[in-house]
């Protein structure tokens, strides 16, 4: 087994000069909209029929190749890397903890640091989307792009901001929250360009979507590629209820 608890500070890389698609799964958030529910526990960590979604979500990423995971941890890490510890013993992981919140992008900006790979692909712990993970490296791959999304059709997008996309696939814009109706959604799963995304001069604490991606658009290339696979975003108490539904015969 592979495996480092790592800081933004700490430089040695345990896959490095070994192949395989590594993947970013970002699981520092309070989860404080779920909190309710899920009292003192991560967000990722929430049981759906008594598995952690988390597990849901690691499932789908092996499914699709996946051989190398960082995790950005940050509230009650240690209850997730205990997990991980104790289920995955032979998956080549490391822990990057955050001492303090510091958003989206700061947590995949020290995250980055550990990849080997010219690519990486970036999730959300508390979201499954069940798309072709090939699918989204090979558009990206095709245009060189610094950042390709994979995105959702939603009939009511008002809990979400849209995304539109020329018939190249490339980003033209991005719509503000409470929109209503049909439309596509960052999905929250990107193939990201790593030397890409560390060349920029990025703050510590700053968001991924706002400051990075509806920022930077019109600069950097930035594509979308749609999906209609299954989706569901835990992170309000009646999606993860439905989860619990959905989920029912799921085998991990």
């Amino acid at each position: 087994m592979q495996h480092q608890q790592a800081n933004s500070n700490i430089q040695n890389h345990p896959f490095e000069k070994q192949q395989g698609m590594e993947a970013i799964i970002l699981a520092g958030g309070l989860g404080t909209r779920l909190r309710s529910a899920v009292p003192d526990m991560p967000k990722c960590m929430a049981p759906v029929n008594g598995i952690p979604f988390l597990s849901f979500v690691i499932a789908h990423l092996q499914k699709n190749g996946i051989e190398h995971f960082i995790f950005s941890l940050g509230y009650k890490s240690e209850m997730i890397t205990r997990f991980l510890d104790t289920n995955y013993q032979h998956m080549r992981k490391i822990y990057v903890v955050e001492n303090e919140q510091c958003g989206t992008g700061g947590a995949i900006k020290k995250a980055c640091k550990f990849v080997v790979a010219k690519n990486v692909i970036v999730v959300n712990g508390d979201t499954l989307f069940t798309i072709d993970i090939g699918k989204l490296i090979s558009v990206h791959n095709k245009h060189n792009a610094d950042c390709t999304i994979a995105l959702k059709l939603l009939k009511n997008c008002s809990r979400y901001g849209t995304v539109t996309v020329n018939s190249q696939s490339l980003v033209k814009a991005f719509a503000e929250k409470n929109q209503h109706g049909q439309g596509y959604i960052n999905g929250g799963i990107y193939a990201l360009h790593v030397n890409s995304f560390l060349n920029e001069a990025l703050p510590v604490k700053f968001s991924f979507e706002k400051d990075w991606l509806e920022k930077k658009f019109g600069i950097k290339k930035f594509y979308g590629v749609k999906n209609n696979k299954y989706f569901i975003d835990i992170g309000v108490q009646e999606d993860y209820e439905r989860a619990k539904a959905e989920l029912i015969n799921v085998k991990i």
